[in-house]
């Protein structure tokens, strides 16, 4: 868990990532429309949750699900619906400083496992997982995530640094469609 207020690091890049690759967060949000992703299933973890918009914040990051709702993950609203082409990222808090959150068993999904997200027009959009990597915060792949096709899955993870109050990695699960 991070502190409260704090993003997940790659928030500080996301901003420049995207202008450097000729992409800004109105033209991501625009081809959405008004279809917006309801919520995820994990079925290898049995995850179910609902999903909220996050934006940016006034500083650039990447806003964060509220600590107060730890079952609740986000989608990204600067990257694709899913179903669409393009980089959709959701975003889910590994624990709280009492409980696990959302994307707690996040770093035991395997390649090959299905992840749904339900869109508000009705569809339910299956991705296959490709590859789950642990990552230093200060390496984040943002072009990765937020650049490249398919749906990416973000936490915290590895190591909590007390001293800092967060965890020093991310857990990344890339996935493409089924």
């Amino acid at each position: 868990m991070a502190r409260p207020g704090r993003v997940v690091i790659a928030g500080a890049v996301t901003g420049l990532v995207l202008v450097a690759f000729g992409r800004s967060y109105q033209a991501t949000t625009k081809s959405a429309g008004s279809v917006v992703p309801e919520s995820i299933d994990i079925p290898s973890i049995e995850v179910e949750a609902p999903l909220m918009k996050l934006g940016l914040s006034k500083d650039g990051e990447v806003e964060l699900p509220p600590y107060e709702k730890p079952k609740m993950a986000g989608w990204y609203t600067g990257s694709a619906v899913p179903g669409d082409k393009g980089a959709s990222v959701i975003i889910g808090h590994v624990d709280t400083k009492t409980a696990p959150a959302v994307f707690f068993k996040l770093r035991q999904v395997r390649k090959g496992e299905i992840v749904k997200v339900e869109r508000s027009d009705g569809k339910v959009v299956k991705y296959k997982v490709d590859s789950v990597e642990q990552v230093s915060k200060d390496h984040f792949p943002a072009k990765r995530v937020y650049i490249e096709d398919g749906l990416k899955l973000v936490t915290c993870g590895g190591k909590f640094d007390y001293a800092k109050g967060e965890y020093v990695d991310n857990i990344i699960v890339y996935a493409s469609r089924a």
